[in-house]
């Protein structure tokens, strides 16, 4: 419907206002409004168990200053970075194969990989404590085949086993995106690199990566976005309470009682991810998915 006719049709027009409404309503009591909460907390400061509400950059500070906070903020970015490129190195040959090889199929292999987001989060996580737990299944194995004569606790409660709880819990995320570029992708394009006698590499570093890589971006910007701020996973299976920045979030607002600091890591880490949403939005990643 054009423009035009909007204007002289009013009602048309205010209906259109009216159903619009809601959703902006919601958007801001739900996202808008703590936002700028988190941000007006963030320049309060906490003394003697009492937040002073005066402009102050303290937190901001505190963060720079600390080595502590600081090799936290480093390992988070790299957990999430780890995780993103990991996810991307499993999500383009399954996405590949799903795609062109899965003829008949497709839409059951689709539905495989959505399947584990219609279980609980928590159930997912505790999966995989017990795989690599003490007396999990990784050190029976191993036991039973004489590579280990005693339970190794070298499985869980380590970055090792952050990463790959976070690998397997935010796959689909990655998959997804990945098979929505593989189905836009130009077939007529793969025909003429083999017909030119291009090696398979050669196609797909200079035909299908770049083809593709709007939907890997999308979904790495949804696996290191969901990484830099979980702290239920670090908590279960990485054993520390200070792996990564969302554990460090959680306990300032809970146990510390410091919502100003804890307020500051917050927006850390919001900058971060809003940065590389930035990147990929600059790439015209979601412009063409």
């Amino acid at each position: 419907m054009s423009v035009a006719r909007m204007r002289r049709r009013p009602g048309l027009q205010l209906g259109l206002y009216g159903t619009l409404l809601p959703p902006l309503v919601w958007m801001t009591l739900l996202y808008f409004v703590p936002i700028a909460l988190l941000l007006i907390y963030s320049f309060w400061r906490l003394e003697s168990f009492e937040i002073v509400q005066t402009f102050s950059l303290d937190n901001f500070k505190t963060i720079a200053s600390n080595a502590a906070y600081r090799r936290v903020l480093v390992r988070t970015v790299a957990i999430a970075l780890g995780v993103t490129v990991i996810d991307a190195a499993i999500a383009l040959p399954l996405g590949y194969f799903i795609t062109r090889h899965g003829g008949r199929y497709r839409q059951l292999l689709t539905l495989l990989v959505i399947l584990p987001l219609w279980s609980s989060y928590l159930v997912r996580v505790f999966a995989w404590k017990i795989i690599l737990g003490y007396n999990g299944v990784i050190n029976t194995v191993l036991l039973s085949l004489g590579i280990l004569t005693t339970p190794s606790q070298a499985f869980l409660y380590n970055s090792f086993a952050v990463t790959l709880t976070f690998v397997h819990v935010w796959l689909p995320f990655m998959i997804l995106p990945v098979i929505t570029a593989f189905e836009q992708l130009p077939t007529s394009l793969l025909e003429a690199s083999a017909d030119l006698n291009a090696r398979p590499w050669t196609t797909f570093r200079r035909i299908i990566l770049p083809l593709v890589m709007p939907g890997v971006l999308a979904g790495s910007i949804n696996v290191f976005a969901l990484t830099m701020g979980d702290f239920i996973t670090p908590s279960l299976v990485g054993g520390a309470s200070d792996i990564m920045l969302g554990n460090v979030i959680a306990s300032q607002f809970g146990v510390s009682y410091n919502w100003p600091l804890g307020a500051a890591f917050a927006l850390v880490v919001m900058a971060i991810v809003f940065s590389g949403l930035a990147i990929v939005l600059r790439r015209g990643a979601l412009e063409t998915l």
